[in-house]
């Protein structure tokens, strides 16, 4: 062989190899990349022909699949579109968010579980059929949820969060404003982008799920962390004399800027019950008490909680509820009134409700209660996991005593229920910004002597409402009620 052919036959013989190198990493390695990747239409246009399974709240659907009369076979639809919306996403020609997208294997039919469906609709030449995904969302609790934070009014900001204490499941997850999903699910591919355009540009963000995605503030809600820190840590009780006043200069600090004020309520002159503190929510006490038990402790007093750390598997993205890491002596004393730079979402505040109902144990939230073959036969359930342990038994005794108090006899009282014992704390946290108002807080739990529900409502505006009538107790109060009954009456 003379050398120009044997030189044409190595090159021949290279290109083959870079041919080969190169449909191996496309098949094999990027294969589920490229499977799972936003533009690869092929992919969706096969999705939109296939029947998708049923996202459902108990036996209803709140997302299916209806026969379409135009080139696809199928049509996603939401019969109950604002009030689910955040939970179950959307599934388009150009993206999927929500449970469409976290359970799209099983929705698709593509999960490894669902491989004995596959095979015999193969062998038997149907169409191949999703398998349905059951929530842990009770529908009354849902339905109350959003109608107590729309009854705000129509440009309400907020969210609001109800878990099952001793489980984890989420048995509400409501956030305003909302938008249709369906828009978002048509065939009509010019409109959902434009639909899709004008929703991404609003100012009030109604395609972010406000009760995992937005973090703000917590204010006074956050007091339940350090009353827990101050019992853990300094051996206090609910009948404890805690330090009171009316003024506190926080350490290392001179003037208006490091002082701290009760805002007129009533908290002595030096000691006063810690329930007195509490069912006032005493800026002062809880000031002076996180600066006495120390930034380290109070960082690992928030982190057993949660914060920090992300949870939720059935939602993406999820923001970290966050506590600073570093801090001197007059901003670990913010700290303990929710402000300075704790910041918590309001599934995060509804855990802290819930750990405390748990006896101290965290749980780890979720959403999805069972996945289910296109015939409807169960795969197996989510089994509730245990986090992490808060605090100790005896002190969610004492705080839920605190709460309690706080409740019939302090500034909770929005929440109470006639022959129920219901355990709650009100916060309303300074934005920071004066053109924005406060944005208020509650978070409760009941019956407190047998926990079913624990609530977090987070209302970041009420356009409707006077800047001096934003309170946490007034706002949310009603709607923690509500939910609340909604879950223990059946």
């Amino acid at each position: 062989m003379n050398k120009p052919i044997r030189t044409i036959a190595i090159f021949c013989l290279l290109l083959f190899l870079a041919l080969m190198i190169n449909a191996t990493y496309l098949q094999y390695y990027r294969a589920s990349a490229l499977d799972e990747h936003p533009l690869n239409r092929r992919v969706l246009a096969a999705a939109f022909s296939s029947e998708r399974g049923a996202i459902l709240v108990g036996r209803t659907p709140v997302a299916e699949s209806v026969r379409s009369n135009d080139r696809y076979e199928f049509q996603r639809t939401y019969p109950q579109p604002y009030k689910y919306a955040p939970i179950t996403g959307w599934f388009s020609y150009y993206s999927q968010t929500g449970i469409e997208k976290s359970h799209n294997a099983v929705l698709s039919g593509d999960d490894s579980r669902l491989f004995v469906t596959r095979l015999v609709d193969l062998l038997s030449n149907a169409s191949s059929k999703g398998g349905s995904v059951q929530l842990t969302v009770d529908a009354a609790a849902q339905e109350a949820a959003f109608d107590g934070l729309a009854a705000l009014g129509e440009d309400v900001q907020g969210a609001v969060v109800a878990i099952e204490p001793s489980s984890g499941r989420i048995l509400a997850m409501v956030s305003l404003p909302t938008y249709d999903p369906n828009e978002l699910a048509s065939h009509d591919f010019a409109a959902v982008a434009d639909t899709y355009e004008e929703l991404n540009e609003r100012e009030d963000q109604p395609l972010v799920n406000r009760a995992i995605q937005t973090r703000l503030a917590p204010g006074s809600t956050f007091k339940i962390v350090t009353a827990a820190a101050a019992i853990e840590e300094l051996d206090y009780r609910a009948d404890s004399q805690v330090p009171g006043g009316s003024t506190y200069q926080l350490p290392e600090t001179r003037g208006e800027s490091g002082l701290i004020d009760n805002e007129g309520r009533d908290c002595g002159s030096d000691k006063i019950p810690f329930t007195q503190a509490m069912g006032n929510s005493c800026n002062t006490t809880f000031a002076r008490l996180a600066v006495q038990v120390g930034a380290d402790k109070m960082l690992e007093r928030a982190e057993a909680f949660g914060f920090n750390s992300s949870y939720l598997d059935d939602l993406a993205p999820q923001a970290q509820s966050s506590f600073p890491e570093e801090m001197g002596q007059a901003s670990t004393g913010q700290t303990g009134i929710g402000q300075f730079e704790v910041q918590a979402t309001p599934l995060q505040m509804a855990m802290v409700s819930a750990a405390i109902a748990n006896g101290g144990t965290v749980m780890r939230p979720y959403l999805v209660e069972t996945v289910l073959t296109p015939e409807l036969e169960p795969l197996p359930s989510t089994d509730p996991e245990e986090i992490s342990r808060a605090i100790s038994a005896q002190t969610a005794d004492v705080l839920t005593d605190l709460m309690v108090y706080t409740v019939e006899s302090g500034t909770a009282s929005p929440a109470a229920i006639d022959d129920v014992s219901v355990a709650g704390k009100t916060g309303t946290a300074q934005s920071g910004q004066d053109d924005v108002p406060p944005y208020a807080w509650f978070t409760s739990f009941a019956p407190a002597d047998d926990p079913q529900v624990a609530v977090a409502v987070m209302i970041q505006s009420a356009p409707g409402t006077e800047r001096g009538e934003i309170a946490g107790g007034a706002l949310g109060g009603p709607i923690a009620k509500a939910v609340m009954e909604a879950v223990i009456e059946p």
